[in-house]
């Protein structure tokens, strides 16, 4: 068993739980105003400068301590309207400041559906692109740019509209208490859209800056997540709290973009974490693990997972078991999909898993050679990640072409490339995301899983294979099936009650 320092350690751990919890605001980050590629069709380089555009700053909050702003421009484009924002963060990611950055450039009908978008993530280490043109019951999305540029379909039911939209249909509406108005809400980061209902709950007076005002209490739930909005009697948001001690706060161009200091604030990967009074000692060499658990009913998160292959949920009890892997595993090529057709699904290319892409073939002929047992071959895989990869927090979608090219990233962009390297070689594979023990916490990290029989389970951050038994799987698949993990964030509990080493 590999040695690893405890802080290192740390770096391993997902950045994802930063992007939902931005998903929780809808609200997308950037630094420069769009140039060159960098403009949807059709649309003059500065829309937002027209005349009758509403423009809102926010100065964003956490746990009490300012992270960031936010500024957001809607603006008539004929028939259409014109959402541009921009938002900058400086975090505090186990001690080290991270500034991370997103953009959006998105055209609504004066209904507010979503009809063309294009969003851009920007962590200083990697540039995330992503547009897309709502076509009927389908999303047309592009990700990548140049010639790495690939296209995805995505299927909808009905009109769509992004956060910044929801914010825009209240500004000068008048509304009353009880109303509830529902919206479909995509959001570009995740890819993902959920049905979100707004209700208006009540009308009070909230204090900002030291002034009073009349103001109505806006609930909804999203992805499983409490988000409390004020509005003044014209619509205009003047306060958002969130999740994990998220708030955002009206404020204006001459106060905003200052005085944001990340690293003094709260740290977002302890924020996440579900912390435990029992130690557990060598916990990387943990074979079993059972624990009480408790807030995972009444949140509609899916418990499918917590019940298949090495977990065993029976009422609140868990348990974990590290599972066996097989001597040799070796098949002629195909005849997997042949007999197991329910795979085909972990051994095809999908937004962010390019396996089917010429680099990541080549790369798995030079790792993997002639062999032919594909226990062998993932093993060969997996230490080519752990051992080529530098293990850095970064701050945006995880792709595996771009790992591919910047050996950079934390546990997600481990897993994303792994995933992917594996699918090229002809293992079906999937991408697991869940918590992981480490000083008397879970934290949330990302992994892989690799069909060799059975699913074992391996994490190319801590070069295992199989996983210790701290690893609790919560969910796997892609972005938009990992997104359900923030109906559990802040509530869910765990007692350890028994393990045992080898």
């Amino acid at each position: 068993m590999t040695v690893f320092n405890k802080r290192k350690f740390f770096y391993f751990l997902g950045a994802s739980v930063v992007l939902f919890w931005l998903v929780m605001v809808g609200l997308l980050i950037r630094k420069t105003q769009f140039q060159g590629n960098d403009q949807l069709p059709g649309i003059p380089a500065h829309a937002g400068n027209m005349d009758r555009s509403q423009h809102e700053w926010m100065e964003i909050y956490l746990k009490g301590k300012k992270v960031g702003f936010s500024e957001m421009r809607l603006s008539p484009l004929g028939q259409e309207l014109l959402i541009e924002e921009k938002m900058e963060l400086a975090l505090n990611l186990m001690g080290q400041p991270s500034v991370m950055r997103m953009s959006t450039r998105a055209v609504l009908d004066k209904g507010y559906a979503l009809k063309r978008f294009l969003m851009i993530i920007d962590s200083g280490v990697v540039r995330f692109r992503v547009s897309g043109k709502v076509d009927g019951d389908r999303i047309l999305v592009e990700t990548g740019e140049g010639e790495k540029a690939r296209k995805h379909t995505i299927s909808v039911d009905g009109p769509l509209t992004i956060g910044a939209g929801i914010t825009g249909f209240f500004n000068g509406r008048k509304i009353k208490v009880g109303e509830t108005f529902r919206f479909t809400m995509f959001d570009p980061s995740v890819l993902s859209h959920r049905d979100v209902a707004v209700k208006v709950a009540d009308k009070t007076v909230i204090s900002l800056s030291g002034k009073e005002y009349s103001a109505f209490r806006l609930e909804t739930k999203a992805w499983g997540q409490s988000l409390v909005f004020w509005l003044n009697e014209d619509g205009v948001l003047l306060k958002e709290e969130g999740f994990m001690g998220l708030t955002l706060v009206r404020s204006d161009k001459a106060h905003a973009p200052f005085d944001v200091d990340g690293s003094a604030g709260a740290d977002l990967y302890d924020a996440a974490a579900v912390s435990v009074k029992r130690t557990l000692d060598r916990a990387r060499d943990i074979t079993y693990l059972k624990l009480n658990v408790a807030g995972l009913r009444d949140t509609g998160f899916d418990l499918t997972v917590l019940n298949e292959n090495r977990q065993k949920l029976k009422g609140n009890v868990l348990e974990i078991t590290q599972e066996i892997i097989p001597r040799r595993v070796a098949w002629k090529k195909g005849s997997i999909t042949e007999t197991t057709p329910d795979l085909k699904a972990f051994l095809s290319p999908e937004i962010n898993i390019q396996s089917d892409d010429g680099a990541l073939l080549k790369k798995v002929r030079e790792i993997a050679g002639d062999e032919e047992d594909k226990r062998s071959v993932a093993q060969k895989l997996m230490a080519w990640v752990y051992e080529n990869v530098e293990k850095r927090p970064v701050v945006s979608v995880p792709d595996a072409l771009t790992v591919l090219e910047t050996k950079v990233g934390d546990c997600n962009e481990h897993a994303v490339l792994l995933t992917a390297l594996l699918r090229a070689a002809g293992i079906p594979a999937r991408e697991c995301v869940g918590i992981v023990y480490s000083d008397n916490r879970f934290f949330y990290h990302a992994w892989t899983e690799a069909w060799l029989g059975r699913w074992i389970s391996m994490d190319a951050t801590l070069n295992q294979m199989p996983v210790d038994a701290t690893h609790i799987k919560l969910v796997h698949g892609g972005l938009d099936r990992q997104a359900g993990l923030m109906a559990l964030m802040g509530k869910l509990k765990l007692e350890i009650v028994d393990y045992k080493h080898d």
